[in-house]
């Protein structure tokens, strides 16, 4: 990724504020950025895909990279200075996800500023809210990125595979880099109950395989899928469901959240598939449903699928975070999940 002499510019001249700014010992928590309860003790040392990341002193100014992290700071009591705008499952267009909105007018606290990722991380943006520490537990950061953003503040990067982290994963991660990890734990457990809950009210999950699949519209010779790297998927086990055969096989050797296979052998490779989840941008119903080779996948075939729009929150909360899985449009969710299993099931 290219990053502009103007940006890394800004960043040099970021980096010597927040320096200034720590080295004082008076840095503004801007936006009530730290309400978390139960200070751990400083420094920390988190370990992650780059190496590890020492934060010296308790972060006041929380920074956010991607999906998922200013959820889980927000799940811990922290309220971020800036975070990533949400561009899939927006329902109104601001930016910013349902449960998000709630969650910061519970805190009583202002909402965080947000930065657009369209082209690429906003370095500048980030960089000009002084942040102490940059959470991305989950994320893709490449090593060029994450080089760049250590020049504002520590990073709290990915545990292992880009875009593999599990909700609990990033929250225990960015946890670690708050200070907060005991805490990190107890928002896991609690979570989880409640998501044991929801799915108890459901008949058809238990048992049933599901995977999440894509099609290029520019070029339909080939059939995608999400691996076993991928939290979506990663998310069917907890809720009773089964991973299909077909989908761990395929995900063997590859340490990406996606993987292809040609149209002309999708039928027969994931045959054994119950259900099948779809993001429904650039008409991807429509690709399947009358695409000759792809319309005799077994799931596509009987109509066992979930088609989410693009702009629907449920395409969001089938990424499960700790705010989302405890809305009600995690509930939507699963009763879209169980519709289509007992169609699998007739």
């Amino acid at each position: 990724m290219r990053t502009s002499r103007s940006a890394l510019a800004a960043v040099t001249a970021a980096t010597a504020l927040v320096l200034t700014a720590c080295g004082g010992g008076d840095a503004e928590a801007g936006g009530d950025a730290a309400e978390g309860t139960g200070d751990g003790a400083f420094p920390v040392t988190v370990e992650h895909a780059f190496g590890e990341t020492v934060i010296e002193e308790k972060p006041e100014r929380v920074a956010t990279i991607a999906w998922g992290n200013h959820e889980a700071a927000l799940a811990l009591g922290v309220v971020p200075v800036i975070m990533e705008k949400a561009t899939w499952g927006d329902d109104d267009d601001n930016g910013v996800l349902p449960w998000v909105e709630d969650k910061v007018e519970e805190m009583g606290a202002e909402m965080p500023e947000t930065w657009d990722p369209t082209d690429g991380v906003d370095f500048e943006a980030i960089a000009a809210s002084e942040p102490d520490v940059i959470l991305a537990g989950y994320s893709g950061l490449t090593q060029e990125e994450y080089d760049t953003l250590s020049q504002i503040a520590p990073v709290v990067a990915y545990p292992e595979t880009p875009w593999g982290s599990t909700w609990q994963d990033t929250l225990l991660q960015d946890a670690k880099g708050l200070g907060l990890e005991e805490e990190g734990r107890a928002v896991i457990d609690e979570t989880e109950n409640a998501l044991a809950e929801k799915v108890g009210e459901y008949d058809n999950l238990a048992g049933t395989s599901a995977m999440w699949a894509y099609v290029e519209p520019t070029d339909t010779s080939s059939f995608s899928y999400f691996t076993v790297n991928d939290p979506r998927v990663q998310f069917f086990p907890e809720i009773g469901m089964e991973i299909p055969q077909a989908v761990t096989d395929a995900s063997e050797g590859n340490d990406q959240f996606f993987g292809s296979e040609s149209t002309e052998t999708a039928a027969d490779t994931f045959a054994d598939a119950d259900v099948m989840v779809v993001s429904t941008d650039f008409d991807q119903q429509k690709l399947m449903q009358e695409d000759p080779l792809m319309s005799k996948i077994p799931a596509i075939e009987r109509d066992s699928m979930v088609w989410l729009p693009a702009d629907a929150p449920e395409a969001a909360v089938s990424n499960p975070s700790p705010l989302n899985v405890t809305s009600e449009y995690m509930d939507g969710y699963l009763a879209l999940l169980d519709e289509a299993a007992g169609k699998a099931q007739d």
